[in-house]
């Protein structure tokens, strides 16, 4: 009998679960789709009950359509998007729909509390800024504006730990999702009473802290009823979708980097002791005595789902074999680098990293009658990749040099895209050969807690391989050098008109 480790992402736009073999061949693979709701302008939330639904009915169907045995699985391994806000009463029912890190709505409650408990002091101890996408300024806005919420809630979860508690019936809290809470000690890797009463918090919601590869539970009876996965199966603590990606495509040792292009793009960058920068992020890795120093923002991969959705009929109908997306990458391929004048900024939900902007709109300049389709698909990329850049010149500027980049998420299955990251960067880019790195970097924390590898070293050895490599076009580079110091005047000459605008949902 095989074995086999299950890998869970609960993502933004939809769930994947995937089994591995120990050498990282990927057995079956499927997902399901959920909804992102917007009641008001610059609020996102889920219903975390999706997520299960969702996850649910994805490993059923991976034994209803493999020939992948609930016996051969050894462990499952599940990652989620940061910084939500599950509250669960104590019979674990779901109180509300949890804010999620897209959720600018609590921007005035962190403008209280920088200026009440101290903007420099939450950081010394937090490693990162009180902004509206954490989870601390959502749970405080439960407090606030839903006490009949907050009064019941027993404990806030975060999306992985959640769906461990759907899998197992124990409440945890891993190690590399704590980063969401500021009153989390990032030297020390735990929680700080002193802040979280200073903030106005019980401590009493906060679960207790597991290693990302610590077996906290096993599968129960009602959870094998709705998978299909046996009764007794050991399920670790998971971690950050971003950490498990990180592991997942290659990057266990200091200064390795992870370029991110899934639904948000960005970087993580290992480093093995601590440095915070407050235009950055930082969280420990999902491999024990690392941090990722990272940037994260709201424009990714989900930039081009987003153009699709809006703009591509003619390529969803036109009776090609090719999908949607193929044919907006073959369009913008036609077009020089620079996009002849037109720039984007990605900023589609307020951006996080490195301005901290949730007032920050999205903005294509350079429009005219010369522009096509083309242009703007272009554009839509080299967006994401000034993005992209923009947080790497803040890391190197505190001190945190990369040079070369491992890809994943679905924008790397695009030549075109990742070649105009490293032309745009200047960075050699590497594309691991699994384009499912997220849910391999959950099955490795499943494999090493159950005993399959012995180290993170060992597993990456094992599971990780290459099958691109992009070296920068110098030629172009100049080109977008050029862009790229557009693309920045532009935002700082129109951030005051964003606030402006912004102030007025």
């Amino acid at each position: 009998m095989r074995d086999v480790l299950l890998g869970v992402d609960i993502g933004t736009s939809s769930c994947k679960v995937a089994a591995f073999l120990p050498d990282g061949k990927v057995v079956a693979a499927c997902g399901e789709e959920y909804e992102v709701k917007r009641p008001h302008p610059g609020w996102a939330e889920q219903n975390p009950e999706d997520w299960t639904e969702a996850v649910f009915t994805s490993i059923r169907r991976i034994f209803e359509e493999s020939d992948v045995t609930p016996e051969e699985i050894r462990g499952v391994g599940v990652d989620g998007q940061s910084w939500s806000a599950i509250a669960v009463d104590k019979d674990g029912k779901v109180l509300a729909d949890t804010p999620i890190w897209m959720d600018m709505r609590a921007q005035d409650i962190c403008d209280e509390i920088n200026d009440k408990v101290g903007k420099d002091r939450i950081f010394d101890l937090a490693g990162n800024p009180l902004t509206p996408s954490y989870t601390t300024p959502k749970v405080i806005w439960y407090k606030r504006e839903h006490p009949d919420i907050y009064d019941k809630t027993d404990k806030i979860l975060q999306s992985n730990s959640f769906l461990v508690y759907r899998l197992t019936g124990v409440i945890s809290q891993d190690m590399s999702q704590c980063y969401g809470w500021h009153c989390f000690d990032m030297r020390r890797g735990r929680w700080d009473s002193d802040m979280a009463g200073d903030l106005g918090i019980k401590e009493s919601l906060l679960p207790d802290i597991y290693a990302c590869d610590a077996i906290v539970g096993k599968v129960t009876e009602e959870a094998s009823n709705r998978t299909g996965l046996l009764a007794g199966t050991p399920v670790v603590a998971g971690g950050l979708d971003a950490a498990c990606g990180t592991l997942g495509s290659g990057v266990v040792r200091k200064g390795e980097t992870q370029e991110q292009g899934g639904q948000a793009g960005g970087m993580s960058i290992c480093i093995d002791e601590y440095a915070a920068d407050p235009r950055l992020i930082l969280s420990y890795h999902v491999v024990p005595g690392k941090w990722l120093l990272q940037g994260g923002t709201t424009g990714g991969g989900g930039v081009m789902r987003w153009f699709e959705q809006n703009f591509a009929d003619y390529e969803r109908n036109n009776g090609s074999d090719r999908s949607s997306l193929v044919q907006l990458n073959d369009i913008a391929e036609k077009i020089g680098a620079g996009s002849d004048g037109l720039t984007f900024l990605p900023y589609m939900s307020g951006e996080r990293t490195p301005i901290w902007d949730p007032d920050a709109k999205g903005v294509f300049y350079g429009v005219d009658f010369s522009k096509t389709k083309g242009h703007f698909v272009r554009a839509c990329m080299e967006g994401v990749a000034f993005a992209l850049r923009h947080n790497l010149d803040t890391a190197e500027a505190s001190g945190a040099y990369v040079n070369e980049l491992k890809a994943m998420g679905g924008s790397a299955n695009s030549i075109l895209w990742t070649q105009i990251k490293s032309d745009v960067t200047g960075k050699r880019i590497v594309v691991p050969a699994s384009d499912t790195a997220t849910t391999l970097g959950a099955a490795i924390l499943a494999g090493v807690g159950v005993g399959i590898y012995s180290s993170y070293e060992e597993a990456v050895d094992r599971t990780v391989g290459v099958v691109r490599t992009h070296e920068p076009n110098m030629e172009n580079k100049e080109i977008y050098d050029r862009a790229y110091r557009t693309y920045l005047e532009i935002y700082e000459d129109l951030k005051v008109l964003m606030k402006k605008t912004g102030s007025q949902k």
